[in-house]
């Protein structure tokens, strides 16, 4: 095995390939799940894993595993993958680095003529993006037995369109049960999406595990009233409260270390009139951090807050949680297979957490599991800027290489 080597230049290629699908004009991809583009993306990597050898298996939400045989059929994968939908206005390598990544390991090892002991899944998880069908992370979701298929496949779009329909009409609706079979564990590549190894000049982030993430609506009640009119002195601002609110909980972060993040991210104002005192303001939070009891605390602090400004300006406030997340900690020796895999190949590496959530973060769920990060530029994803280098990409993929060689022979 360790005569296997990535090929930088093929990594690249694949990429710049897949990337015509869905270009957009600023650089990036547009393509979401269950589109045409997207059947053609599908199309193009199902190609490619049977001129590598593969056998291509579909299953009945449309996740897609490519496998390389091993020498002992009756043993479980090790498993690889990400995503091939983006974001609207999304980049070329969120998501699609992982698959890609898997790929280029099947192919320096038949460039190698090495076997592994365990079969080599390559997996392209349906709708990670969550952008169609207002969900996220589905395929992996319902693989991992935490959503029901046929949950997932009664989603509709915005248009009326169904999962199920739309599956049918790419051609994707596979016949294989969706999850229910082990394996041995799971390792996704992807880029950081942060601006953190890119700044210290880190070529691999070797991935701990997610932060947790909790999401809010906040209420403001205030009182409409005429802009000219209604003295400043006797007003019930709705908006203006909502702003010093938003303004506080950034000062929340501050107050905590490590940093946690959060973001106050959608604002709905009524009746939203130019010359009217705003009589509601509603605001979304999205706190994040590594550590439950210090996520509890941060949500606990923006509600003290967010209710002595209420108070202060004589506003009602409705705080309500609305999602909660916990964090994940990814398998110890998953981890420490990246980070020894990193260190054997001379590569600059650091422990670190993700701040998003990914598909490993469902398989975590059911195997043993690790991600490996490469840097991108700035920090940018979900954006049509989003970069990373050649070599970040190869170096990250030579990581992948070893550590699923590792995996698959014990």
């Amino acid at each position: 095995m360790l005569d296997a080597r990535i090929n930088q230049d093929r990594l690249w290629r694949s990429h710049m390939a897949m990337a015509k699908i869905g270009a957009t004009p600023g650089g990036g991809v547009g393509r979401l799940a269950l589109t045409d583009l997207d059947k053609q993306a599908r199309d193009l990597f199902v190609s490619w894993c049977r001129e590598a050898g593969c056998e291509v298996r579909v299953d009945r939400l449309g996740n897609i595993f490519a496998r390389r045989a091993g020498t002992d059929s009756g043993a479980a994968p090790v498993m690889t993958g990400s995503h091939l939908d983006t974001q609207p206005l999304g980049g070329r390598f969120d998501g699609i680095f992982g698959v890609l990544a898997g790929l280029e390991v099947v192919r320096a090892l038949n460039d190698a003529g090495a076997a592994t002991r365990r079969p080599l899944d390559i997996v392209v998880w349906t709708d990670e993006e969550g952008v169609r069908f207002r969900t996220g992370i589905m395929g992996s979701g319902v693989f991992c037995g935490l959503e029901k298929l046929e949950d997932a496949l009664a989603k509709t779009d915005e248009s009326g369109c169904g999962v199920a329909h739309e599956l049918a009409r790419i051609g994707y609706d596979g016949a294989e049960p969706v999850g229910g079979y082990p394996l041995h564990a799971y390792f996704e590549a992807h880029i950081e999406q942060g601006p953190v190894l890119e700044r210290e000049g880190i070529a691999v982030g070797v991935v701990e595990g997610a932060q947790g993430s909790r999401r809010f609506r906040v209420t403001v009640e205030g009182e409409e009233g005429h802009a000219g009119t209604l003295p400043m002195t006797g007003r019930r601002d709705a908006l203006l409260g909502a702003a010093r609110m938003i303004h506080a909980i950034n000062k929340v972060a501050f107050a905590h270390d490590p940093l946690p993040v959060i973001t106050a991210g959608a604002i709905f104002v009524r009746p939203n009139s130019p010359n009217t005192v705003p009589g509601q303001a509603v605001f979304t939070i999205d706190s994040r951090h590594p550590d439950a009891a210090t996520l509890a605390a941060i949500g606990e602090d923006m509600h003290a807050a967010c209710a002595a400004i209420a108070k202060a300006d004589n506003l009602a406030l409705h705080f309500t949680q609305t999602s909660d997340s916990a964090p994940v900690a990814f398998d110890a020796a998953c981890v420490d297979s990246v980070r020894a895999a990193a260190l054997a190949l001379g590569i600059a590496h650091r422990d670190i957490y993700s701040g998003a959530g990914h598909d490993a973060c469902n398989l975590n769920h059911i195997a043993p599991t690790g991600m490996i990060f490469v840097p991108c530029e700035g920090g940018i994803s979900h954006n049509e800027k989003e970069n990373a280098k050649p070599e970040d990409l190869a170096a990250g993929c030579a990581v992948l290489l070893r550590v699923m060689a590792e995996w698959a022979e014990s």
